[in-house]
């Protein structure tokens, strides 16, 4: 796990200021080593920084003022093979293919061993030096062999190309920026930002979408031009001619296999399950395990126990999550396993919440626990956290999808909205659940974020007039059942949303998170099963829940879900603190003219249940967001 960045100038050389300036932005990100590759007249060469390791630092020279049309900059948490071998950017032998590479390839020893047989030869034990021997063997479609996730620049000086890859599920993050200048890229917006060819604008449409879904929808930002690499994607930049490409080496399988048996899909699931947890347990690191109480978390570190006898697990708890922490402490105990276990006050929550608000790179209608839960790790020694995220949305675990069904049953009826006259509460939340129409309106609705009245109320009408409502290059498949909702949970949802928030927060802290339910063989298999098998409208996770009735006690499968979260309107009507807050950020807000401030101080004034608090929220982290990247305050 790391951070990348780098350059390519189209038309002039510029300053290794910039890539130094980028490099420092992600600091946090790797925090054990770093590094440079310039290049000069189709020649690499390659640098040390400030904080690169002493040996790193003998065999480098420092970086200071260069000028150069490309440059990549690397900042290292060191993982698996923790001596410089590993260190990156790294090269081939004839110094024409470099790569700078975030993230873990748990399948790299397995193509270690097939590269092996066609006589390459290995002089570390990091995966990095696997995916650069894996790119000059087979090229392009060696993407579509890595089981892992990870963000991937590599530079061909021998075929002019620079090439970006991504994982199937976006779990490490990739931004870029194609301007008039240049290409630019990193692991976090912040980064990107440093460059002295890049000047923040707003995008109001990732605004807008970000207000409406909680998230702004890949592959956009709340930066104008400024855009993601999607998951699944590969990207490629001619050097010669500056020609740019785009493509998806793997989508989402959507053939469905209705011979499985609903037990051997059980067991298949219980199987793969705990070959992910082994791979992803590899580390030369201590790891541990976070158990947030629910199925999801406990089931994968019951399942870590046979493999490592010595796992450990945390669990972050505040006032209001005393079940929680009561069945992880059941589940520790019954494993035999060490469990520490953290507990969040208010004011340790309100001691960093401005500069955590702001390390997101967009508005955020939430407090993030999962810094809590990074910092916590990382105090313990640990750099290494398995996690339960993705079973939700690969198993049916959310709330909204038990309403599936009765939404496929209503919309035919969704005619009522037109005979609704009337403005009052009431009616508005009536016409707004007849007005959605199609699978994409019934996963924006399940967000729980600003409806779209609500939003377009509340912009000033010479910004709002530059949005573009039209969600439909957003649209997947609509089908009349749950597979279309699935495919907008995986790539929205959990895409997006929670991996990528989830990045941000281990990120910050120089942790790792890693998703065992995120394996390519379960994504894989579970994709293809029948939906009877995967929903059915009563329970959340039905065959999960199979499979963890063999391993958990009754406490925790019986357990409703809560989610692994900070009650937000808990916070805003019990804390002055917090409310002083708010009022001191809408005040600054209503100044900037983009928002109207009589909807604002109605919003604040009219708070009537708990998703209210959620639309203030969401104005008061924008305008925490415009301060750091537009105001740098």
């Amino acid at each position: 796990m790391c951070g990348i960045c780098g350059y390519y100038s189209f038309y002039k050389e510029i300053s290794t200021k910039n890539i130094l300036e980028m490099n420092k932005a992600i600091q946090h990100r790797g925090p054990d080593d770093e590094g440079y590759w310039v290049v000069n007249q189709n020649k690499g060469k390659s640098f040390s920084g400030i904080h690169s390791t002493e040996k790193i630092q003998e065999n480098f020279p420092l970086l200071k003022d260069e000028k150069s049309h490309l440059a990549l900059g690397f900042r290292r948490l060191s993982i698996v093979d923790l001596t410089e071998k590993g260190h990156q950017p790294m090269s081939s032998e004839d110094e024409k293919i470099t790569i700078t590479f975030n993230g873990e390839i748990y399948n790299f020893k397995k193509l270690r061993e097939e590269l092996s047989a066609f006589n390459f030869k290995f002089k570390s034990d990091s995966d990095t030096e696997v995916i650069l021997k894996a790119y000059q063997h087979w090229g392009k479609s060696m993407f579509e062999k890595l089981d892992g996730m990870f963000a991937i620049c590599i530079v061909d000086l021998n075929k002019k190309n620079i090439i970006f890859g991504r994982d199937r599920m976006g779990l490490k993050p990739l931004f870029y920026i194609k301007n008039k200048d240049g290409l630019f890229w990193a692991s976090e917006i912040k980064s990107i930002l440093k460059n002295e060819f890049v000047k923040p604008e707003i995008n109001w449409n990732g605004v807008y979408t970000n207000f409406l879904f909680q998230t702004t929808l890949a592959p956009e930002t709340c930066f104008k031009d400024i855009l993601s690499l999607e998951p699944g994607g590969l990207m490629v930049l001619n050097i010669e001619n500056n020609s740019f490409e785009k493509e998806k080496y793997w989508i989402l399988n959507s053939k469905i296999d209705s011979e499985i048996s609903e037990d051997y899909a059980a067991k298949k699931i219980d199987e793969l399950l705990s070959k992910s947890v082994k791979e992803q347990l590899y580390a030369d690191v201590p790891v541990t395990s976070m158990m947030s109480g629910g199925i999801d978390s406990t089931l994968i570190t019951s399942k870590a126990k046979p493999f490592k006898s010595d796992v450990n697990a945390f669990t972050i708890q505040y006032k209001f999550s005393e079940d929680e922490v009561k069945n992880a402490s059941l589940v520790a105990s019954e494993l035999k396993i060490k469990h520490h276990i953290k507990t969040v006050s208010d004011d340790e929550v309100l001691a960093d919440l401005k500069e955590n608000i702001q390390h997101f790179e967009e508005p955020y209608s939430s407090l993030e626990v999962l810094m809590n839960a990074a910092e916590y790790a990382k105090s313990l020694g640990f750099k290494v956290v398995l996690s339960g995220n993705g079973a939700d949305e690969l198993f049916a675990g959310y709330s909204h999808t038990l309403k599936l069904k009765k939404w496929l049953l209503w919309k035919n009826f969704n005619f009522i909205k037109n005979f609704i006259f009337t403005k009052d509460p009431f009616s508005e939340r009536v016409k707004n659940y007849f007005s959605q129409d199609s699978m994409f309106d019934f996963f924006r609705q399940s967000q729980v974020g600003m409806k779209p009245s609500e939003a377009a109320n509340v912009f000033k009408y010479d910004i709002f007039k530059t949005v573009n409502t039209d969600f439909t290059k957003f649209q997947l498949s609509e089908t009349k059942n749950y597979s279309a909702y699935f495919e907008y949970d995986m790539k929205y949802s959990l895409s997006s949303h929670h991996v990528f928030r989830d990045d941000l927060s281990a990120m910050k802290y120089g942790v790792e998170f890693r998703y065992p339910y995120l394996s390519n063989e379960l994504i894989d298999f579970v994709s293809t099963l029948p939906e009877k098998f995967r929903f059915n409208g009563i329970q959340n996770k039905p065959l999960l829940r199979k499979v963890a009735e063999n391993y958990l006690p009754n406490e925790v499968l019986k357990m409703p879900k809560r989610g692994f979260s900070f009650p937000l309107h808990h916070f805003i009507k019990n804390e002055e603190k917090v409310q002083n807050f708010i009022i001191g950020n809408l005040e600054s807000l209503k100044k900037r003219n983009f928002f109207k401030s009589e909807i604002i101080d109605a919003w604040w004034k009219n708070q009537n249940n708990p998703y209210d608090c959620v639309k203030i929220w969401q104005l008061v982290t924008f305008e925490l967001w415009y301060q750091k990247y537009f105001e740098n305050l």
